[in-house]
């Protein structure tokens, strides 16, 4: 199902002729309300696997959004342009009568005709939560899944949103002046929508089927893809660059099983805690769960290490390949959430409250600093019980001054998960979906739960606070948010790239003639030696079609070789991020590309050096 919610000063309709034969029989065909929620609903064929959970969801939706805007009443309107995807008409009538039928039990609801063209006026309110999209999909039950008591809670949890400004102000959303920010105002109204599904194809998809990164495996559960060079390459150039700033900090790399028994006192206690849906494995007569972060098996070690306040704080780091969540459908696709994913996981032991800020302050700043070495724009949302943000307003004013841009912040009145506090860097998605990639929490019930202990000066064994982090995100997603930054890139009138450390070509040399591959060679060993992927395109095609197939595969730099380069050793280099063309030599351009990649990893190329050798993967 596809929803438009408006608030609005009024709506008025009018319904003036039959568009199906067996349209519902009207009295008045007039309708009007004041300040109402206008409901738009195009139920689809997906709902009619359980019209009844679609139903319950939409009313609570409704209700909900009402109770958020104030307004005085509701329009159930059908509105079939919302989908291509349209359910049958008994379904539909049913859906939307049994919707209005519940609203008007609380509120002052009325609904337009079933099956009408219908004219219709009114007037968005235009305020921050006037206008927002849903997708609702029926809820189905999956033999062998359990749902934690967490994502129970998570349904019924209420939140108070705000805008906290660099000023340390905390401004509710609605009076926010979001005009200087709107990639936050879209980050904001996907976060208060609570909605994760996706209605259409995000552009990354096209993306990364077009540039060989990843694709579907139809062989695999959904959720689980198959990656090709360019792709694996891609993500292991992340994975190294994220596991050295994890090193450089300190943290101690270790390796874990994916798989645990369910029937563990210790764990099956923490998975109802955690927020995810887990796979259910079999074994012999046992039941395992495959894990969905890499907590599990680093709790059971840290239980069993001999811990000094000596060694506070203490950091664990995994980079898990792989981590399992059993996401629901309508939120898979492509990479921007999966069911199989990469995710570095690092947990800190600190001694105190103190320590534990000051950690989580350390750990924000490198997930600042990833953010920026992939070139992302992104929006922080900080999330708080409600007695931890008053005792520690100076501590949140600090992050957001530290970024430099004011951050959404969620208030719970209760603790309805292990943690007290979190922060996520979002980014938004060329169809306006927000992703969290770096994110830090502050968890104070584990080192209980799994008696997890260090030894005080005085002897005394106490549990420490536990921060639990993933500086980069789930590796899988930053590829998905350097694909969808490129689409924004492109829309903006900018060339669509790879920052140049992640480009699988860096460079591409195009020979006038077979008569200059030799050349090529020469001069590719050279690039080679300076650890710069280069390759050639030596195929039988005019240099116009080289340059073009370079431009479309987003090429940093393109070189055309020809008698002219070999005389001279000056070098015509068109450069994508300027659109320029520059005259340069070898050593020019080789010392402005290890200025730009710096001290970011590096690795070989992961195809073959000649364009014409190289296989197609999709």
């Amino acid at each position: 199902m596809r929803i438009l919610l408006i608030h609005s000063d009024y709506m008025r309709f009018e319904a003036r002729k039959k568009a199906i034969s067996n349209a519902d029989i009207i009295k008045e065909p007039i309708g009007e309300a004041k300040n109402p929620v206008v409901a738009f609903i195009a139920v689809e064929k997906v709902d009619e696997e359980n019209p009844g959970s679609v139903t319950l969801q939409l009313v609570k939706e409704i209700k909900e959004t009402m109770k958020r805007v104030g307004a005085e009443s509701v329009v159930v309107y059908p509105y079939a342009h919302l989908s291509s995807s349209l359910g049958s008409v008994s379904v539909a009538r049913k859906i939307i009568t049994d919707t209005h039928n519940a609203l008007k039990e609380d509120y002052n609801a009325i609904k337009a005709p079933f099956g009408w063209y219908k004219s219709f006026e009114l007037k968005c309110k235009g305020h921050p939560l006037s206008e927002l999209s849903r997708t609702i999909l029926p809820e189905t039950k999956v033999e062998g899944e359990t749902e934690p008591s967490a994502l129970k809670a998570e349904k019924k949890l209420r939140s108070e949103w705000h805008i906290l400004d660099t000023n340390g102000e905390l401004i509710p959303v609605s009076e926010f002046d979001f005009q200087p920010h709107p990639n936050l105002k879209k980050f904001v109204d996907y976060e208060i929508s609570k909605t994760r599904a996706v209605g259409e194809e995000p552009p990354h998809v096209k993306l990364m089927r077009y540039h060989e990164i990843a694709d579907y495996e139809p062989g695999s559960d959904s959720g689980n893809l198959r990656w090709y060079p360019k792709g694996s390459l891609i993500k292991r150039l992340l994975e190294e660059h994220v596991s050295g700033i994890i090193a450089k900090y300190g943290g101690m790399q270790v390796e874990t099983p994916i798989m645990y028994d369910i029937t563990h006192p210790k764990l099956s206690e923490y998975l109802n805690r955690f927020p995810a849906r887990q796979y259910v494995l079999k074994s012999g007569e046992r039941e395992f769960f495959l894990r969905f972060a890499a907590c599990f098996g680093q709790y059971l070690m840290k239980h069993d290490m001999t811990i000094s306040h000596k060694n506070l704080p203490l950091k664990l780091y995994e980079l898990s390949h792989y981590s399992f969540r059993r996401e629901q459908r309508g939120e898979l696709i492509g990479l921007r959430r999966l069911r199989a994913f990469t995710m570095p996981d690092m947990h800190t032991l600190a001694e105190d409250m103190d320590h534990a800020k000051q950690e989580f302050l350390n750990q924000y700043k490198l997930s600042m600093g990833w953010m920026k070495d992939l070139n992302l724009e992104y929006e922080a949302g900080i999330r708080f019980v409600r007695d931890f943000y008053e005792q520690n307003k100076d501590f949140a004013a600090q992050l957001v001054k530290i970024s430099g841009k004011p951050a959404l912040v969620e208030l719970w009145d209760e603790k309805y998960f292990y943690f007290i506090m979190k922060f996520e860097f979002n980014i938004v998605d060329a169809l306006s979906k927000a992703s969290a990639l770096s994110t830090v929490q502050i968890d104070v019930e584990n080192t209980k739960r799994f008696d997890i202990t260090y030894v005080d000066e005085h002897g005394k064994k106490k549990h420490p606070l536990m921060l639990h982090a993933s500086i980069s995100g789930s590796i899988d997603r930053c590829v998905y948010a350097l694909l969808e930054k490129a689409e924004l890139d492109r829309k903006k009138g900018k060339k669509p790239m790879f920052p140049l450390w992640l480009s699988p070509t860096q460079v591409r040399l195009l020979p006038l003639s077979t008569d200059f591959i030799e050349f090529a060679r020469k001069i590719a060993d050279k690039f080679q030696k300076e650890d710069i992927r280069v390759d050639i395109d030596d195929r039988d095609l005019s240099v116009g079609k080289k340059i073009r197939e370079a431009e479309k595969e987003w090429v940093p730099y393109i070189l055309v070789l020809g008698e002219k380069e070999k005389k001279s050793g000056e070098f015509k280099v068109r450069i994508r991020s300027s659109g320029e063309q520059k005259d340069m030599s070898l050593e020019e351009l080789i010392r402005e590309i290890k200025n730009e990649t710096g001290n970011l990893p590096f690795k070989p190329l992961p195809l073959s050096r000649f364009v014409s050798e190289r296989p197609k993967f999709v």
